[in-house]
């Protein structure tokens, strides 16, 4: 099990970590049906100085690459190294969802779904066990990566539960373009956080097999004003200051496509829109079908379906119900 000993010395996979040191260690957990080892590299970065240990992750579903590019930018940036406490990045969980540009493990299992994992499950499940047994323990503070699945692109998000009082108040640090309230789901990694008590930010943008460098910009940036607030980003680096205040989405509502056809997106993700107001098209191949999407309600746009073809009832929108600011939330709290 990872550990900080009474030296400061850390111990994790087996190696020990003296402060002021950095290290990659490969968590070897499984091989290839051909025998070939399939290592997913852990980046570790220690200050001489104690502090917390925050414990960055992407790649949970292998073809989200959006939350890969994050977390690379933030280790070749060197933002990793902190002025004092640990930083672990590890960008990609799921490497073999990753080499096969696929969602799930080779034994189709969703690895977010298996949390917290057994010692002799599935591969998933072994995977999950072996991370919260041997990594997840030494972390005092974890942000997590993902995007959107298929062709669905999420606006820049951070997702938190209802009435999580430091949750909401990381969120604000982070301060991501919108902070939405969502109930943890079921084995996965965000509710074993929480389960440990372990603070977690999770975010979404963008969507899988793309990445967007204004969705990595804003997944870079968070993570430095988190690393600033533990007093962990080192004075060589400016803190990025947000445009505006994160927008604060408690209910939200999926616009479903009423027939099949092509899909013709008028509005940029992200958008405040009015009700009424036209956002999409959907016609058919022969020109005889053209239905305009309108919006039901006031709101934001908080996810896109970008797939040129759509059936009817797919999600083609995510529209926020009710929205606040930061402060006023807060204020409530």
């Amino acid at each position: 099990m990872a550990s900080i000993d009474e030296n400061n010395v850390l111990e994790i996979l087996g190696k020990r970590i003296p402060p002021g040191k950095g290290a990659t260690i490969n968590f070897n957990m499984a091989k290839l049906y051909t025998t070939n080892s399939v290592d997913v590299p852990i980046i570790i970065e220690r200050s001489r100085k104690p502090g917390p240990v925050i414990l960055i992750t992407a790649g949970i579903h292998g073809d989200e690459i959006n939350g890969v590019e994050v977390v690379r930018q933030i280790i070749v940036k060197e933002i990793n190294k902190p002025a004092k406490g640990t930083v672990i990045c590890i960008p990609i969980i799921n490497i073999f969802g990753f080499l096969n540009m696929s969602r799930d493990f080779p034994d189709g299992r969703d690895l977010n779904r298996v949390f917290p994992g057994t010692k002799n499950g599935s591969l998933a499940s072994r995977f999950a066990y072996q991370f919260v047994q041997k990594i997840l323990p030494v972390a005092d503070f974890c942000i997590d990566f993902h995007t959107g699945g298929a062709s669905r692109f999420n606006a820049p998000q951070i997702r938190i539960k209802k009435g999580e009082k430091d949750a909401l108040h990381y969120a604000g640090i982070f301060n991501a373009p919108f902070t939405v309230m969502s109930k943890t789901i079921t084995k996965s990694y965000r509710e074993t956080c929480y389960r440990l008590g372990k603070p977690v930010l999770l975010f979404e943008g963008g969507k899988s097999k793309d990445s967007n460098k204004t969705i990595a910009k804003q997944g870079v940036e968070g993570v430095m004003r988190i690393l600033d607030h533990f007093e962990m980003l080192r004075p060589k680096f400016e803190v990025p200051e947000a445009i505006a205040d994160t927008v604060l989405i408690e209910y939200s509502t999926w616009i479903r496509a009423k027939y099949s056809g092509l899909l013709h997106i008028k509005i940029p993700c992200g958008k405040h829109v009015e009700k009424g107001e036209y956002i999409a098209t959907i016609t058919d191949p022969y020109g005889k079908l053209r239905h305009r999407v309108k919006a039901p309600n006031e709101g934001y746009i908080i996810n896109v379906n970008e797939s040129p073809i759509v059936y009817q009832g797919d999600a083609i929108f995510h529209l926020s119900l009710s929205q606040k600011s930061y402060d006023e939330e807060a204020m409530n709290e």
